[in-house]
């Protein structure tokens, strides 16, 4: 949901930081390096146990990459590579984080509830996935009720109060596959739309005539300049 109807909003207001952030030196991509760090230093400490620092840390994650589009569109450096970067580093910080979970459900918590994590990860790659795949055949498939906003907030509500942790991965859970749900079917009724009616071939090959006219007198005048302003 953030990410469909706020992000663009957020991103425009944090436009004056990511401009201050730009002049001091740091850019889009050592913003995403250093949320990677991050997850990183906040998924060890949930492995261990440490559930408080790991929720701080897990803010310091969310940060950079608040800020990173920001910087990017402060600095003029958006590019494909940049949104790709920054793409397979949120996928990758998600499996660390509910790697860490995973790790310490494990070792706190008898069966097989370690999973549980782990699944919510498998999820949140589906949707991931399928947004990545639409976008690449022209569709549009953001929003639903679990993004990746949405589950880091869920994630720290789940570390501040532990006792609950099992139980918010639960809501994760459901919530990751009823936005996995959305997804298709947005993309589905996009899918299955009309297409637009054939363009006639009379008028595909007037409209070729044309441009070629059209550029072979730009060549033209290209050429004989002083004979154009006869």
């Amino acid at each position: 949901m953030f990410d469909k109807n706020l992000r663009v909003h957020v991103e425009k207001r944090l436009r004056p930081l990511g401009v201050n952030i730009d002049r001091a030196g740091l850019s889009a991509d050592h913003l995403t390096l250093l949320g990677i760090l991050m997850a990183i230093a906040a998924s060890i400490a949930i492995a261990n146990g440490a559930l408080r620092a790991g929720l701080l840390l897990l803010a310091l994650t969310a940060v950079p990459d608040v800020l990173d589009g920001a910087v990017a569109k402060a600095s003029g450096t958006a590019s494909p590579r940049g949104a790709f970067f920054d793409s397979v580093a949120d996928r990758f910080t998600d499996a660390l984080l509910l790697g860490g979970v995973a790790w310490y459900l494990a070792s706190t918590e008898p069966g097989r509830i370690a999973v549980l994590p782990l699944a919510v990860v498998a999820l949140s790659m589906l949707i991931s996935y399928e947004r990545a795949k639409a976008e690449s055949l022209g569709y549009d498939a953001r929003g639903g009720l679990m993004e990746r906003a949405e589950r880091l907030l869920a994630l720290g509500f789940g570390l501040l109060f532990d006792s609950l942790l099992i139980a918010v991965l639960w809501v994760m859970l459901v919530l990751t596959a009823v936005t996995a749900v959305q997804r298709f079917v947005t993309v589905w009724r996009q899918a299955s739309a009309p297409l637009p009616a054939p363009v006639p071939a009379a008028v595909r090959w007037r409209a070729r005539r044309a441009a070629r006219t059209t550029e072979r007198m730009k060549v033209r005048r290209e050429r004989w300049p002083s004979r154009n302003r006869r």
